[in-house]
């Protein structure tokens, strides 16, 4: 089964809850929440207090994507905000494997995320000590970006990879993913589908955008 995680990245700010449980309602397997602090990307988001905000209001797990320097120092904050899920991106973490295991030790779903130019040999150590393996189809920083075509490949290959090991692991995949880039990266391995600005937009409601992604998928 594959999961439909959609970004409050490309929400309305101002209508956050409401939007939040706007997806939930249409059906959202997860909620992603991008964490950014203006210096491992150019964007700054949200914090634990949006993290806990929304945990008041929506009952789906909320994963929280640190695209953060020094993650381990706010790991215990947005878990004991309400997150479920915590995802470090490798590109920012100097001792890996303690993050990750500091994530464990907080009793919650332990991801890596890789940039588009980070090879999955980077990881490849770490496979046995994370739930979720997030592969970034745009660069990291923004929402709306446009799906990096050759990113797919690296979708099959992480696949094969994990087969070949005998690893059950979910394969996310965030950005860029619309009704014509699910199909492609379902067929090619993702079981988590990251979806920002084709579910928050003018074009159609969040239930009628998530249905559309479902149907694409058939």
């Amino acid at each position: 089964m594959v999961l439909l995680e959609p970004s409050i990245l490309s929400a309305d700010f101002a209508r956050l809850g409401e939007q939040a449980k706007e997806a939930e309602d249409a059906g959202a397997d997860r909620l992603q929440i991008d964490v950014m602090d203006g210096h491992f990307v150019p964007n700054i988001t949200f914090g634990p207090g949006v993290v806990a905000a929304l945990h008041r209001v929506v009952h789906v797990p909320l994963v929280a994507h640190l695209m953060i320097l020094e993650p381990d120092r706010h790991l215990e904050a947005f878990a004991k905000a309400g997150a479920q899920s915590l995802i470090v991106h490798q590109e920012a973490c100097p001792h890996l494997h303690r993050s990750l295991q500091s994530i464990r030790k907080l009793g919650l779903e332990v991801g890596v995320a890789l940039n588009p130019a980070t090879p999955l040999a980077s990881i490849e150590e770490i496979f046995e000590d994370v739930d979720l393996i997030q592969l970034m189809t745009v660069n990291p920083g923004f929402g709306g970006q446009k799906f990096i075509q050759g990113q797919t490949e690296k979708i099959t290959r992480l696949e094969q990879i994990l087969r070949k090991g005998g690893l059950k692991k979910q394969i996310a995949v965030d950005g860029g993913i619309d009704v014509t880039t699910a199909p492609l990266v379902v067929k090619a391995g993702a079981t988590i589908l990251v979806a920002g600005s084709s579910v928050y937009n003018e074009r159609g409601s969040v239930k009628e955008n998530l249905q559309a992604l479902r149907d694409s998928l058939r």
